[in-house]
């Protein structure tokens, strides 16, 4: 075994490959970190995609877990948020369900319910999240039927089908009981947050008086919810949630530089852009959405080469409804610069040509460059056609951990604004 994978922790966790400009390759789930991480290395012989991801690679790094379900969402939530070349599911979209309890709207006639939802975007008491979708949805399934607390948008007389099959609330008729309504739905939420074992306790005996019966099929339906509802109640008991190893997730994906290497990156940087006296301040914008839409912003600032907290600001766009990365960085430039005594010794764009070209009129006395992704190809006054980034330098180690910081901290901030 490889001496630095001795090194890795027989732990549940997350594992990352990552490559010589620490580009995250791949991210893996693992109940045992150190024998996952090691079967790698015993597979590329037969496997070319590990054998191409083993040449690829250059370190490998972990974040330990409390247990291997939340190495489950952990890897799902990493997966979709950084999109790995070497991982091929759970690349797009939202990864989790959710069960929710809305809550009741002010002066309105609408019933708080249960829902199944994949985005945390309205109020009310959430369980989750879920990898298993099939099994969030049974489980969705027989707390609707057992308690009797679907809710139709019809209004029939005597009731709609679904009331007579016994799932609708009886919403739809005109003596509707609200409250023996509400007393169902608290019991249904009661089943999710209280005493789980016991809840399946009492399922097991169901089982065992229909067999009694010999009502063999009513038996087999209450073992398929059993085996929907452990998984369930397993997750939950975790009580994870997105930003539970946010810090640790930091540490692994944003480059570490030296107090010795940034301030050699600053020199570098001061020579490049030819500036008189040696950058202190370089902040660093970078636009986020989904879809193309919930357009947001943000701005970080490094001071001497280390991250400035008290200087980060997050932008909701306000004057677009749809994407535009050139006018929402005009948008975000101008609101952080509003006060012209907050502007910065160096501006970094997250973009390539066009997104500079968009604010440089915005920055006339301002030093302002861009890094595109792809090529990690750098503009500047002085190299408008872009010049490649060494990334094993100094100025290439400030530049890539400035620009993932202020792409990261956007991310964070979208997300917790689609949560909403």
């Amino acid at each position: 075994m490889n001496e630095s994978i001795k090194n890795i922790p027989q732990l549940p966790g997350v594992y990352f490959f990552k490559a010589e400009n620490q580009t995250i390759l791949y991210i893996g789930k693992a109940k045992n970190l150190q024998k996952r991480v090691n079967s790698y290395f015993q597979k590329q012989a037969t496997d070319w995609k590990i054998a191409e991801l083993i040449k690829e690679h250059a370190t490998i790094t972990y974040v330990v877990t409390k247990n291997e379900i939340e190495a489950l969402l952990l890897e799902a939530q990493l997966i979709s948020e950084h999109k790995p070349k070497y991982n091929v599911l759970l690349k797009s979209g939202q990864p989790f369900v959710y069960l929710l309890f809305t809550e009741s709207l002010p002066n309105s006639d609408t019933l708080p319910q249960l829902v199944l939802v994949r985005n945390k975007k309205q109020k009310g008491r959430y369980f989750g999240p879920f990898l298993q979708k099939n099994d969030a949805r049974s489980v969705y399934d027989y707390l609707i039927r057992t308690f009797q607390i679907f809710v139709c948008n019809k209004k029939i007389e005597n009731g709609c089908l679904d009331y007579h099959l016994g799932k609708c609330s009886g919403s739809c008729r005109s003596d509707f009981d609200k409250e023996a309504y509400l007393t169902r739905l608290a019991l249904a939420q009661d089943v999710l947050k209280g005493d789980h074992k016991n809840f399946l306790t009492r399922l097991q005996t169901l089982i065992t008086h229909y067999n009694q019966r010999m009502e063999f099929e009513k038996a087999a339906h209450i073992h398929t919810y059993i085996a929907n509802f452990e998984p369930i109640f397993s997750t939950i008991a975790t009580k994870f949630h997105e930003h539970k190893y946010q810090k640790e997730v930091e540490d692994i994906t944003h480059q570490q530089i030296s107090l010795q290497e940034s301030q050699t990156a600053l020199l570098d940087l001061q020579s490049l852009l030819r500036l008189e006296e040696k950058p202190i301040t370089i902040d660093c914008f970078d636009i986020s959405h989904f879809q193309s839409t919930h357009i947001v912003g943000s701005c970080i600032r490094f001071t001497n080469g280390k991250k400035d907290p008290k200087n980060f600001r997050h932008f909701k766009i306000k004057s677009l409804t749809s994407q535009n990365d050139y006018a929402a960085l005009q948008e975000i430039v101008a609101r952080r610069y509003k006060n012209s005594a907050d502007l910065p010794d160096v501006v970094l764009i997250d973009g390539g040509k066009g997104q500079r070209s968009a604010i440089l009129p915005l920055l006339p006395h301002t030093p302002c460059i861009s890094l595109a992704k792809r090529e990690e190809e750098l503009f500047t006054d002085y190299h408008p056609q872009g010049i490649k980034l060494n990334l094993q330098t100094p100025l290439g180690k400030l530049l890539i951990s400035l620009r993932d910081y202020a792409h990261h901290f956007a991310i964070t901030f979208h997300r917790k604004q689609r949560s909403f």
